[in-house]
């Protein structure tokens, strides 16, 4: 099991779902962390459960796509909290099957802000203090729809892509700062994004077309992230880690 005691760990858009179980696995091995969420009860609630373990939590309510006041949010907390060893940047919006046709501005806006300018200014803001420290982790959610396309939501696969690009771009830019990024691209999870995408009857038949089975549990990706964040992957930067039950198989 990674530890990650005493490291200090932004997580953003962890009010629930994925975000919310990285949050919890993570104080749980150790790290305090900063819950961040675009809603102030998911965001509360989640920094409870971070309490309950006996770790810290600061909390931080904000639409990412405010880049001035998000970077300043982020600034107080890491003051507050004392310092930052890892963001993860997984805070995002769901694709809802849509199709070109259906997709118009403000959607495609929305899409892009949140995933892909949400995450850039999130780096840029913590960026100082790992530089200074000469030491940090950046890890991105990315998706299985950044390596193989999606039929439908075509704006969701390509801004997983950016985050995709984001990765291995500031894994060649930040090595020299010891400062390691890398992405953790899930397979399908049942949360509730993903319910908001899909009925009921698309999510079953899905389910049997798994080569292992079943879907990939939200802490089974927590799992991931919780060993990126650690010092056991000291040597690993610029890569993309997809637990997604073989859903997707790809050579790089």
């Amino acid at each position: 099991m990674s530890s990650l005691a005493g490291l200090k760990i932004l997580i953003t858009g962890s009010g629930g779902g994925m975000g919310r179980s990285h949050a919890v696995l993570l104080a749980q091995r150790g790290a305090d962390i900063i819950v961040h969420d675009v809603k102030s009860a998911g965001a509360m609630e989640t920094a409870e459960m971070v309490r309950a373990t006996g770790r810290r939590a600061e909390i931080i309510v904000r639409d990412v796509r405010e880049t001035s006041a998000w970077q300043s949010d982020i600034t107080d907390a890491v003051s507050k909290l004392g310092g930052i060893d890892a963001l993860v940047n997984n805070a995002g919006v769901g694709g809802k099957r849509l199709l070109i046709e259906d997709i118009d501005e403000a959607i495609y806006d929305e899409m892009f802000g949140v995933q892909v300018k949400g995450a850039f200014f999130a780096t840029q803001a913590v960026l100082p203090v790992m530089k200074s420290q000469r030491r940090g982790r950046i890890i991105n959610i990315s998706s299985i729809y950044a390596m193989g396309g999606n039929a439908r939501a075509s704006h969701y696969a390509a801004a997983k892509s950016a985050i995709s690009g984001f990765t291995k771009s500031w894994a060649r830019e930040l090595a020299p700062f010891n400062i390691k990024v890398n992405a953790v691209a899930p397979g399908f999870i049942v949360t509730e994004m993903t319910m908001g995408s899909n009925t009921p009857d698309i999510i079953a038949e899905r389910s049997k077309r798994m080569p292992l089975g079943r879907f990939v549990e939200p802490v089974e990706i927590s799992y991931v992230v919780a060993w990126l964040a650690s010092p056991e992957t000291e040597m690993i930067t610029g890569q993309v880690i997809s637990p997604n039950a073989g859903e997707t198989i790809v050579g790089y």
